[in-house]
């Protein structure tokens, strides 16, 4: 996340009310010592911004001005170089016990340049119960200057006793009218295009601002959604199945890499230098574990990718029920009206809602290390025969 020219809190986008919640805890503490938790929960749906509003929020406790986004501490918040601020983001499906235990540690660090230690889990529903029972213990009784944020897409994804000590915010899916804003006045995108991107993106912040800069992902995206019209028989579900793993494959690579080269510029800026070999020597280990935490995160963001290319296919068959229910309900991908069209004409609405259903198994399969090939490939061959 880059700050711009505005504060922290401008790229939490469509969450005034959860923004005004946050904002409004640090105001407080930094008038009169009161108002602050000092653990957090922050829920919402995938591309909510649940992991940009606890970076927001971890910067805003550490800034003089309650998040400026302009100063030292908000910079290196934002980078990722805060020595006092921890964030922990797996790339597996669960947060392994010793990635836990060193948190705990750090916890326990009294803050040495900000006015608090700040440590943000930004997969807490994918800690094991063995292991949250550990952060239980330090979540109720913290050290006086820490925070904890916990970031998860439903409370019921922790343990209760954790969320009843922690102070939730909700953030809810964003209405397609401040995305359009925030793509035409951050990244300068033409508004019938921002218009259009919100809309596919089905209020996935990053996915809408990916599909309104990249022509590339434009393109991939309607190969995808073209996948289903060449589909008649086993063989070409077969077929399809290897075109859709290998077209999710390339974009989550590609958006991995813009992603990658965001998070070194942003780095490398809030310590002040222009490139990698101008670092000093007592910052090159950081950077190496910059580097190394990057490849990390490979699998997951693959993973990610197919998700994502899978709700894509959903939103096209959801078009293809309005299609035959005759509604004036908007179409997602209205671009593609005369492949939805030609969709609609092959079968009924029973037919389609199976197919719905069998695209969201898919997707529950791939949280369960289901081996991709062969989950696609039925996939599609269920979709032929739907």
């Amino acid at each position: 996340m880059s700050s711009g020219s505005g504060t922290v809190w401008d790229a939490v986008v469509g969450q005034d009310r959860a923004v005004g919640v946050l904002r409004g805890a640090v105001r407080r503490w930094q008038r009169d010592g009161t108002g602050m938790s000092h653990a957090w929960l922050i829920t919402g749906p995938p591309g909510s911004g649940r992991s940009v509003a606890a970076r927001a929020f971890a910067a805003a406790l550490q800034c003089l001005d309650g998040g400026c986004g302009r100063c030292d501490q908000c910079r290196e918040v934002l980078a990722g170089s805060h020595p006092d601020v921890t964030v922990l983001a797996t790339d597996e499906m669960q947060v392994r016990k010793d990635a836990v235990v060193g948190l705990i540690r750090r916890a326990s660090i009294a803050p040495t340049r900000g006015n608090w230690t700040v440590v943000v889990i930004e997969d807490a529903d994918r800690i094991q119960e063995v292991v949250a029972t550990m952060l239980l213990k330090e979540i109720e009784e913290p050290p006086p200057r820490t925070v904890w944020v916990l970031c998860a897409p439903f409370p019921e994804d922790l343990l209760p006793t954790i969320r009843s000590r922690c102070r939730t915010v909700a953030l809810g899916i964003p209405a397609p009218a401040p995305i359009v804003t925030f793509l035409v006045e951050r990244f300068g995108v033409a508004r019938a295009q921002a218009e259009w991107a919100a809309a596919a993106s089905q209020g996935h912040i990053g996915v809408a601002r990916r599909l309104a800069t990249d022509a590339n992902a434009r393109r991939r995206r309607r190969d995808i959604l073209r996948l289903p019209l060449t589909m008649r028989s086993v063989a070409d579900a077969v077929e399809a199945a290897g075109t859709l793993r290998e077209i999710a494959t390339e974009d989550s690579a590609a958006e991995l890499e813009q992603a990658q080269v965001a998070e070194q510029a942003d780095w490398l800026h809030a310590m002040g230098v222009a490139g990698a070999d101008e670092l000093p020597r007592q910052l090159k280990s950081q950077w190496r574990e910059l580097l190394t935490g990057q490849k990390r995160r490979v699998r997951r963001t693959a993973t990610d990718g197919l998700d994502r290319a899978l709700l894509d296919l959903t939103s096209l068959y959801r078009d293809v029920l309005v299609v035959q229910f005759g509604s004036r309900v908007p179409l997602v991908n209205g671009d593609l009206r005369s492949e939805i069209e030609a969709l609609a004409r092959t079968g009924q609405p029973a037919t389609v809602l199976a197919g719905i259903d069998v695209i969201s198994q898919t997707r529950r399969r791939l949280t369960q290390n289901a081996a991709l090939p062969l989950a696609l490939e039925a996939m599609t061959v269920r979709l032929v025969h739907r």
